[in-house]
């Protein structure tokens, strides 16, 4: 008897599943960093806007780390630092999408002006197809 794991993976379509799975666990703890970097940044006196950059920096660095080592693992092609900057320019469209969806939503929502992480989970949800399917094409399995 073959576990459930072992079934799901045997496909192409279920291997994309797990994969997209494990993104998704990865865009959560990033949604963490960028929350707590926001905030801290924010206790600085840094402005909403200058402050999400700050943490969309912080988390898609630490997206990046957690990607590479465990929902695309064994995929790393070329040097960390190459691969790195391919992921940001790799999500330059999901991140534009991201930020774009959260300065609408603190510019006119005064709930999520006084609660930024509301904006950031929508543009983090925003913008997580389009990073998915860059991050597997064009950082972590992409040929030569």
């Amino acid at each position: 008897m073959t576990s459930l794991y072992a079934r799901v993976t045997a496909t192409r379509l279920g291997r994309l599943g797990v994969q997209f799975c494990k993104f998704g666990l990865v865009g959560v703890v990033g949604l963490g960093v960028d929350t707590a970097v926001l905030y801290a940044a924010l206790g600085l006196g840094l402005d909403p806007y200058s402050g999400r950059l700050v943490s969309f920096l912080a988390a898609a660095t630490t997206t990046w780390v957690l990607n590479r080592t465990f929902t695309f693992q064994g995929h790393h092609q070329g040097r960390k630092r190459e691969q790195w900057a391919r992921f940001l320019g790799a999500n330059a469209f999901g991140a534009l999408v991201n930020y774009g969806v959260y300065a609408v939503l603190v510019a006119t929502s005064a709930t999520v002006a006084a609660e930024p992480f509301l904006g950031v989970a929508a543009g983090s949800l925003a913008g997580m197809g389009f990073n998915f399917a860059a991050s597997k094409k064009l950082v972590f399995e992409r040929t030569a």
